[in-house]
């Protein structure tokens, strides 16, 4: 996930916030019905509230991430709760100026502080306390996430491997039992998460109910610019445009797959295994093009071997990534980044490895999350997280 940085009252921080226990709170001590104020003042206020907040909320999410433990989880999800519960205060207290006279911009920022939080909470502080809680379970859960079985060297022994490890297998191997093995070992990691996300996605509803959204789903397609019903039309006419050649893609994929592995292991009619598609979440189809190439077709460049003949680490192949986007004119990445960012997976402790691009001040405080691996897949995804930082930057 990739925090956008945008105005003050538009900071979307990356999980859900703070390190204060809102009763000590100076800023969440403000929480008690003010007097009415201009909304111009009430506007101000809100902003310099929700990014002190959202700044100690990051930093605590941050830590959470590449240092998974008891209490990093506990310090995140109470950050999350301390900016959720702030955001729903004031997007409450927000809802007496709306038939005020006021700018389309005024009105617009009125619109974002509702439109602040991915997963908003209710208004029961014990509820809000508990979607937090789960909110930073569910993500150190993810991240300490290992599939155990037998070591090809050593039955007797135990062989773990994490997301990583797992998603390279389905990247390399070509060996479809290997493959399924791989692909269930790793979504069986979720399953005990079930209950408590269902949960989640509960009191998520109840917040974005508690703000005047049917539930957080419409509360998301109401941040284009336009209602949600309208959003979602306009989704769907743009898929029946696509779904012919998604058909066609998906088609001529899932013969060259049979080919490859069988119509025992890939039906000629139906889906396409997930598994045999080189990427855990099946997003991404790169992998296996090397199996699903036309004849013919002009050779590809090979990123991985070109990065190996170059003898490019993890740090060059950033470099690499600064130079692209120095080269269209930004400016280059700030000294912190490179003494902030976790580039490469620890030995020593549980981090989650999944990229995502941060800023965490929405100023220069931009870093990446991410283990990178020698690879052209790594190379590629370096890029596009540090794309996400480059133009965050451009927006403070």
């Amino acid at each position: 996930m990739s925090l956008p940085t945008l105005h003050p009252l538009q900071i979307t921080v990356h999980k859900l916030p703070v390190l204060l226990c809102f009763a000590a709170s100076p800023l969440l001590a403000q929480r008690a019905k003010p007097a009415a104020v201009p909304i111009a003042q009430f506007i101000t206020r809100a902003e310099r509230m929700l990014d002190s907040l959202g700044i100690r909320s990051n930093r605590a999410s941050w830590v959470q991430d590449t240092y998974i433990t008891d209490d990093t989880e506990i310090l995140s999800a109470e950050a999350a709760r301390d900016y959720a519960v702030a955001v729903q205060r004031l997007a409450t207290e927000a809802k007496r100026y709306e038939r005020s006279p006021m700018t389309a911009e005024q009105r617009r920022k009125l619109m974002l502080l509702k439109l602040n939080l991915s997963a908003p909470p209710p208004a029961d502080p014990a509820k809000a306390s508990e979607l937090s809680t789960l909110g930073a379970s569910l993500s150190a859960d993810y991240g300490k996430g290992r599939y155990c079985r037998p070591s090809a060297a050593d039955p007797t022994k135990q062989q773990c491997l994490q997301q990583q490890e797992l998603s390279a297998v389905l990247a390399q191997s070509r060996d479809p039992a290997v493959l399924l093995d791989a692909w269930t070992g790793w979504h069986a990691v979720g399953r005990p998460m079930r209950t408590r996300y269902a949960r989640f996605v509960e009191l998520s509803n109840e917040g974005a109910r508690g703000l005047g959204f049917a539930d957080a789903g419409a509360m998301w397609r109401s941040g284009y610019d336009m209602p949600p019903d309208a959003f979602a039309a306009d989704m769907d006419r743009a898929w029946a445009q696509l779904r012919p050649l998604y058909l066609s893609l998906h088609a001529y994929v899932r013969g060259k797959l049979v080919e490859k592995y069988g119509a025992a292991a890939v039906s000629p009619s139906g889906p396409i295994p997930a598994h045999l598609l080189g990427n855990m979440w099946a997003q991404e189809w790169g992998n296996v093009y090397d199996v699903v190439a036309p004849g013919g077709s002009a050779p590809t460049v090979d990123i991985t071997a070109l990065l190996k003949a170059k003898n490019v680490d993890e740090l060059g192949m950033v470099r690499y990534g600064e130079s692209f986007f120095t080269s269209l004119g930004f400016a280059p990445l700030p000294k912190t980044f490179w003494t902030r960012s976790l580039l490469v997976k620890p030995r020593d402790r549980d981090v989650l490895c999944h990229a995502s691009a941060w800023n965490i001040d929405n100023k220069e405080d931009i870093r990446i999350k991410m283990c990178i691996e020698k690879t052209g897949e790594s190379f590629q995804t370096v890029h596009h997280e540090l794309g996400h930082d480059f133009y965050s930057r451009a927006y403070k």
